[in-house]
């Protein structure tokens, strides 16, 4: 009975929270994993969760919080397990706000701010400044062009003018995801829309793997010729019959547009 009434009890409180609400408490315990914090109206234990990236965007999770101390955040999310807080959102409200206000697929124009190896930082002409990073927009390696290349200096340098689509609020880290190869066509879909099943199409062998061979029939359009596909009799590996480099005719035997994929066939031609 006791159980069932503490379970009531903690479910009343929660259903009075809701996202983007503020919540004031006194952190109970600080690990790795989070900081704990019982929530001002529930005393009963702590409800109120701080994750390692959700403390702040400022400094080290370690000096984030003490046991005993009076913290505030914002409600990210409310569940059967309790309230997830962001104390970055109130370190940091312009910010946070800002972030909040963005629609995904709305469009934003900024400067390249510096170039890493886990993706670009860009500097939004509009919007606060990042406390911590060289700019609020950040595209990772994936968005920053349909066609394959080896280092982000070969798209964009430090210091161009972009203009990218918003994804979505990162609000661990503060920052507004971006893709630039979103406002430019799929080079694909554009290619696709030329093509129709069993058409003979000329490519060059770009690659070789166990189970066929991949073949350039554009620029940086690239389809697979399937083992079986790839000779009339059976072999049992791609390089019995082609080489990397060899030039081939092949014919399309699909077209997915849904998952950008194009195969060909060697046998058939």
């Amino acid at each position: 009975m006791g159980d069932a009434s503490a379970g009531g009890d903690v479910r009343r409180f929660l259903a009075a929270i809701g996202v983007g609400d503020v919540c004031h408490g006194t952190v109970v315990a600080v690990s790795r994993s989070g900081i704990q914090v019982l929530l001002d109206g529930f005393t009963d234990r702590p409800l109120g969760t701080v994750g390692p990236l959700e403390g702040s965007w400022r400094r080290r999770f370690a000096d984030v919080a003490v046991v005993g101390e009076r913290i505030a955040g914002e409600v990210t999310a409310v569940d059967e397990g309790g309230v997830r807080l962001s104390m970055a959102a109130i370190e940091n409200p312009e910010l946070w706000a800002f972030l909040k206000g963005l629609r995904p697929g709305e469009c934003l124009t900024g400067t390249v701010a510096a170039i890493e190896s886990f993706g670009v930082f860009v500097a939004l002409d509009e919007g606060p400044e990042h406390p911590v990073f060289p700019g609020v927009g950040f595209i990772t390696y994936p968005e920053l062009s349909w066609r394959h290349f080896e280092t982000a200096s070969d798209v964009v340098e430090v210091g161009q003018r972009v203009s990218c689509e918003f994804l979505q609020f990162d609000d661990w880290n503060g920052e507004a995801r971006l893709s630039l190869r979103a406002m430019q066509p799929d080079p694909f879909l554009v290619f696709a829309d030329g093509i129709v099943v069993g058409q003979r199409l000329s490519g060059r062998v770009t690659k070789l793997v166990p189970f066929g061979a991949f073949v350039e029939v554009a620029d940086g359009i690239e389809g697979m010729v399937h083992l079986s596909e790839l000779s009339p009799v059976p072999v049992a590996a791609p390089e019995d019959v082609v080489r990397v480099g060899d030039e081939l005719t092949v014919v399309v035997v699909d077209v997915d547009r849904q998952r950008r994929r194009l195969s060909l066939s060697r046998r058939q031609a």
